[in-house]
């Protein structure tokens, strides 16, 4: 603040770009009293004014070798500082894919791809059949924070199941090095195969037990019969017995 009716302000931006977030552009703008006065930007590597003051500022500070060495250090210190952000305050997704019968039994089903506990949140999901990129019957939610500096999202995909089809959700997000598939199986989940086989050891236990008792059952009776009969054999003739 220069006066109590002047303000001056310096604003330093620094956007990333590319697949993985590798590449840098730094802006470096001036502003007085709300009004743009000059910018740097890195990728022209130079100042433009956009007033008749700042553009004469502008061709002395870019004839300026110290200027242009400062801007050169200001920008490989936030490429330090991105570097420090990705691999130490940066988390991957965990994705999970399902998926989701539609209710009215219809044949076509809905694949969700779900990226959890990331940081940041900028993530980019795409599915894949057969190595192409699905753009058609593909929906998305916004990216939803956890309220724990996390955030999740989920991705939709509409299909009609088939055993030709390799689909897959590809994940990218600046944690990773490089983009991470996650591969739908069409067979039973995990879980529910093992609640399966437990129903069915339990059926066969059952089954087993049941068996046991009935043989276990005809084999006292057997045994039971066979005492009766020895025992009226030795009965004097024409005695009655009442049972």
């Amino acid at each position: 603040v220069l006066t109590d009716e002047d303000f001056y302000q310096v604003r330093a931006c620094c956007t990333f770009k590319g697949p993985h977030f590798e590449k840098t552009e730094y802006i470096l703008t001036s502003i007085f009293n709300k009004n743009l006065m000059m910018e740097y930007n890195s990728t022209r590597g130079n100042w433009t004014g956009f007033t008749a003051y700042s553009i004469e500022a502008a061709k002395w500070w870019n004839s300026d070798p110290f200027d242009a060495l400062t801007r050169k250090i200001e920008r490989k210190l936030d490429l330090f500082l991105n570097n420090v952000l990705k691999y130490n305050l940066t988390t991957i997704p965990t994705v999970r894919l399902k998926s989701v019968k539609r209710p009215n039994g219809e044949h076509a089903s809905t694949l969700v791809c779900s990226a959890y506990n990331f940081y940041p949140k900028q993530i980019r999901m795409m599915w894949m059949r057969n190595g192409q990129e699905v753009t058609t019957d593909v929906s998305y939610s916004d990216v939803m924070p956890d309220g724990d500096w996390y955030y999740q999202t989920h991705s939709y995909l509409e299909y009609i199941p088939s055993s030709a089809e390799k689909i897959a959700c590809m994940v990218e997000h600046l944690g990773l090095s490089e983009p991470m598939f996650v591969v739908w199986d069409p067979s039973l989940p995990v879980a529910q195969r093992t609640r399966i086989a437990v129903g069915l050891c339990g059926l066969v236990i059952g089954f087993v037990i049941a068996i046991s008792g009935i043989i276990y059952y005809n084999k006292k009776s057997a045994a039971y019969i066979t005492v009766l009969i020895g025992a009226l054999h030795l009965l004097p003739t024409g005695q009655r017995i009442h049972l």
